[in-house]
């Protein structure tokens, strides 16, 4: 039978009578976190309201309750688009449409809970779905024109970017269900590494006393774009103004890792780190995509690790070789390493709280190196 969880920390206080002064222990709940309903493993949330993915089709998230004392707030990734050719669901859409298939419980990585390895076995994971196109922080309809094709004739079709809508749905629902977190590690994989910084700051704000951890996973390459830029089509500016120094930043100076810049400025406190490949190739596609092609990536991602780390000077970076795009969610989390340093290894301590150095492939970052364990396997989708 399934068991319905509520989880609750029980403390003993002295409480004197009110005759004789003798001392009498009576236990006083305080509950740090009320997860009634709730089944071990995966849980759905329906929010409703009007959270919604891009075709209008209704958002949903998941909840796995464990230690309530430490949470994971993970952001799903899936593409992103901003032209009538890339947002139109009939041709080649460059992002995930609806969450028809999205089920937690297929992914690996730090979803695989019976990995010996796993630095986030015992936490509590709330994860937030990607279905909008816009990197979890727009909020806008957005109407595009699709090119005519041999098969389509140009026609006008609406995108519903409202990723933050849904985004706060789900931080409301972590709210309100979590009430005193001591750590809170947030994170996500390629479109959902982009917000994490962002978010991370919500979540500071809320809990004043937890211990913030962002970790953004596969998106540190994004420099720059060209003369499109996504950013205007989802309304970003408008979403995360007034975090850091980004409320009166121009457009054209606005370009992803500045997040991690404002979450900074915003909040000196939270942890910053990042995970990349230095030849990410889906990064690479995106740039195209945006207008800023690069042969490499790795001169974009140096340059924007070295800025961020001017503005927050205890940011942390692990830089693997290769191209493999994002690890959160795959087995190759258990075997990717750079030197004598495993990426597994480095993300426990950094979610301990304890000290972690910068690591980085060096000058020669075309191959990964590997090693060799028990969970090695092929690899999965992941998040991409």
């Amino acid at each position: 039978m399934e068991r319905q969880i509520l989880l609750a920390l029980v403390v003993s206080v002295s409480l004197l009578t009110a005759c004789g002064g003798d001392a009498e222990e009576s236990a006083e709940e305080i509950v740090i976190a009320n997860l009634e309903g709730l089944v071990e493993g995966w849980n759905t949330i329906e929010p409703g309201g009007e959270t919604t993915c891009s075709d209008g089709s209704p958002y949903k998230f998941f909840v796995r309750p464990a230690d309530p004392e430490k949470v994971v707030f993970y952001l799903e990734g899936g593409g992103g688009c901003w032209s009538g050719a890339s947002c139109d669901p009939d041709l080649q859409p460059s992002y995930k449409i609806d969450l028809a298939e999205t089920d937690p419980a297929q992914r690996h990585g730090i979803f695989a809970f019976d990995e010996a390895a796993n630095p986030f076995a015992d936490y509590s994971i709330v994860m937030a779905p990607y279905c909008t196109a816009d990197v979890h922080i727009g909020d806008v309809v957005q109407n595009y024109e699709a090119p005519t094709t041999d098969e389509h004739e140009s026609h006008e079709f609406s995108i519903h970017h409202r990723g933050w809508t849904n985004g706060r749905a789900v931080l409301d629902w972590t709210y309100e269900h979590f009430f005193e977190p001591e750590t809170i590690f947030v994170t996500g994989s390629s479109a959902g590494s982009i917000p994490s910084p962002f978010y991370s700051v919500k979540l500071a704000e809320h809990y004043e006393g937890a211990r913030v951890v962002a970790l953004g996973d596969g998106s540190g390459g994004y420099r720059g774009f060209g003369d499109v830029r996504p950013h205007d089509f989802w309304g970003t500016l408008d979403v995360v103004a007034g975090v850091g120094h980004l409320t009166d930043m121009a457009s054209e100076d606005f370009a992803f890792h500045q997040l991690y810049v404002a979450a900074a400025k915003a909040n000196s406190q939270i942890a910053l780190a990042s995970y990349d490949t230095a030849e990410d190739n889906v990064q690479k596609q995106f740039l195209a995509l945006a207008g800023n092609p690069s042969e490499s990536l790795q001169p974009l991602l140096d340059a924007n690790l070295e800025e961020i780390s001017a503005a927050a000077p205890d940011f942390r970076a692990f830089v693997a070789g290769g191209e493999l795009h994002t690890i959160l969610l795959r087995p190759e989390l258990y075997t990717y390493r750079v030197g004598e340093v495993s990426f597994v290894d480095w993300l426990a301590r950094l979610a301990a709280g304890n000290a972690v150095d910068n690591v980085h492939c060096g000058n020669d970052c075309a191959e990964a190196e590997l090693t060799e364990t028990e969970s090695s396997s092929e690899s999965t989708a992941g998040a991409s």
